[in-house]
């Protein structure tokens, strides 16, 4: 017979919420960098099973706390489903060329001193125009990742100016779906919710624009070993580049106008960079693939390989190798991983009560 089911107390609630910190904070002292590669992964399992004990001494059951987790799970997936088209694209578009050429070209017009600044307004003009953070990041925050590398910023500070742009932009978008979702549910017009968004949103972004700003005139400097000129000069020896590898982004962009939902548009996104990957980038697919030259199954395996694994030049320079590195739907493994202890810690907390008493 199914136990009484005693609400939890608020010292059990608290009690995951602590041995998780405790657990995160031993993972950064101890491990480092490598707290991403597994450790937090872990932490967050344990913390899932000290919170179901204590559940089902509360009088749950383990089927309870199964459906609790699939429940959040489920409202992961799309997510997770992003995620890895994203690996896919960012793959097949370097390979291609696209994101190389969107590097050489903006080598050109952006320099350290306004680099992050910059990153945050193109992000959101991209955003906001589209109406997705999502394929935002994925496309023109990639490019954009490489040149911040090259100005000799980190890759967190630049991540950061890449998502506050996109978010931006996403919120106050009219295309954006979440931001139409918002006002329907809220039984507003569309623009009466935007423009009250921006009450909150405008002084955001300018706080936001200044602190990259001391960032960016702080912060960012070319390394010695590389110049700007140096790496597009790597870059043209190594890749075609050419405004017609541009038409790929463009197809993509017209796609997410006409309202396309993102998964769909980062797949074919991703199948569109491997056939310009064919196309604009034979010898390199040759020497890739061993071959010397261009052949279906030697396309075939550097292509796929793009797309799920890691594909990396050898240009001779370690720098402008580790630019170009590509790690595919695997590179996202890690970040799809954490997502998945956390719902999994999440769903276990709401199907406590945990969440509730809390």
């Amino acid at each position: 017979m199914r136990k009484t089911v005693k609400s939890p107390t608020v010292f059990q609630s608290l009690i995951p919420v602590a041995v998780l910190i405790v657990l995160i904070g031993l993972n950064v002292t101890l491990l480092g960098d490598e707290t991403l590669a597994g450790a937090n992964q872990m932490s967050l399992l344990i913390a899932s099973g000290v919170t179901a004990c204590i559940a089902i001494r509360n009088g749950k059951t383990w089927g309870d706390i199964l459906e609790g987790i699939v429940r959040t799970l489920t409202g992961a997936i799309p997510a997770i489903l992003i995620l890895l088209m994203i690996g896919v694209l960012s793959g097949t578009w370097m390979l291609s060329g696209i994101i190389p050429a969107m590097i050489h070209y903006g080598l050109y017009v952006l320099r350290p001193e306004y680099f992050l600044p910059a990153t945050v307004v193109i992000s959101a003009l991209i955003s906001l125009a589209t109406g997705s953070s999502w394929s935002t990041v994925a496309t023109v925050g990639v490019a954009l990742l490489g040149i911040g590398r090259t100005l000799g910023f980190g890759d967190p500070v630049i991540a950061g100016a890449i998502i506050s742009g996109a978010y931006f932009g996403d919120k106050v978008s009219p295309l954006s779906d979440t931001t139409n979702l918002a006002a329907a549910i809220a039984g507003t017009n569309l623009f009466t919710h935007i423009r009250y968004m921006l009450y909150t949103t405008l002084p955001t972004i300018f706080v936001t624009l200044i602190i990259f700003t001391i960032l960016s005139i702080g912060g960012g400097k070319i390394a010695a070993d590389v110049s700007v000129a140096d790496t597009q000069r790597m870059i043209t020896d190594y890749y075609y580049i050419s405004p017609v590898l541009f038409l790929v982004p463009l197809a993509a962009v017209a796609m997410i106008v006409f309202k396309m939902p993102p998964v769909p548009v980062l797949f074919v996104g991703s199948l569109l960079g491997g056939v310009m990957a064919v196309v604009c980038q034979p010898e390199l697919i040759g020497s890739l693939s061993g071959d010397g030259t261009l052949t279906a199954g030697g396309a075939y395996r550097v292509v796929s390989r793009a797309m799920y694994g890691t594909v990396s030049p050898e240009t001779g320079d370690p720098m402008v190798d580790s630019l170009f590195t590509s790690r595919g739907m695997a590179g996202m493994l890690n970040t799809v991983w954490l997502i998945i202890t956390a719902m999994i810690f999440g769903g276990v907390m709401e199907a406590g009560q945990f969440l509730e008493r809390i």
